[in-house]
């Protein structure tokens, strides 16, 4: 089990070395860094949305490997293995990455974000990938990969493989009070916030094996929190493609509420 948090990421791709290479990259990137910033002075500055920036990446990309882990560890193979696109460890490195610029497009406005993000992702990935990839082919197979990932988080785009349906899944489980904060304390008191401020702690969990391996275990105050398993989480879980795989587990201050499958 492991709770959603900007600290998961580290400790999920150590002992990955091409992660750690990616992640560099990534984060000392300034034209990404600066896009992600960007994010943020657009969506929570301007539109009084919450985070998506630095911090929700990270959250997010952390998220997805362990989510990505369970599903290896219970005998799922990755759509890019299956296909015959890359390995194991390139699985790895396109969840990450995708999780990790899923929200880029937010630099340029919120609405159709997830296609402006692909249009800004695709000048930079190839040259990014050129970094740890010495074969062409490959750098274009995994930029197509990713890109497909930040497309398709938009809960109205069905993700077409394991790996983008779990960056999708993960986008959603970054629910918990902390990232409403902001626009709440900004007065943005709409359902999207009040029902965000009530989400105490989300965790990643292994659930029934060859069933439902994921389970997202949700502890909220009141029932508010009901809002963003539903029409957030939930939404973007059913047109991820491995709606199957997950089940939600709602606790109210820790007692059982509700389980939600789809």
């Amino acid at each position: 089990m492991v709770l959603v948090s900007p600290s998961v990421l580290k400790r999920k791709i150590d002992k990955h070395p091409l992660l750690e290479q990616a992640l560099r990259l990534l984060e000392k990137s300034s034209e990404i860094q600066s896009y992600l910033s960007m994010a943020n002075v657009m969506a929570v500055q301007r539109l009084l949305y919450n985070d998506h920036g630095p911090v929700h990446s990270r959250i997010v990309a952390g998220a997805a490997l362990e989510m990505l882990d369970i599903l290896l560890e219970d005998g799922f193979i990755p759509s890019i293995v299956k296909d015959g696109v890359g390995d194991e460890e390139d699985a790895r490195l396109v969840v990450m990455m995708g999780a990790y610029l899923h929200d880029i497009g937010n630099a340029v406005h919120r609405s159709h974000h997830h296609i402006s993000g692909v249009a800004l992702a695709s000048r930079f990935l190839p040259r990014l990938l050129r970094k740890i990839y010495p074969e062409p082919s490959k750098v274009y197979k995994l930029t197509s990969e990713i890109l497909h990932c930040i497309l398709s988080h938009d809960e109205e785009v069905e993700a077409l493989s394991m790996e983008a349906g779990i960056v999708k899944v993960a986008d959603g489980v970054d629910m918990a009070e902390g990232r409403a904060r902001v626009p709440y304390r900004q007065g943005k008191y709409d359902i999207h916030a009040l029902s965000a401020l009530s989400i105490r702690r989300v965790e990643v969990a292994r659930g029934e094996p060859r069933k439902t391996p994921i389970r997202i275990i949700v502890d909220m105050d009141n029932e508010a929190g009901v809002f963003q398993l539903e029409e957030v989480l939930g939404k973007k879980i059913k047109t991820s493609s491995i709606a199957h795989l997950v089940e939600i587990e709602a606790l109210k201050r820790g007692e059982p509420f509700r389980i939600i499958r789809f």
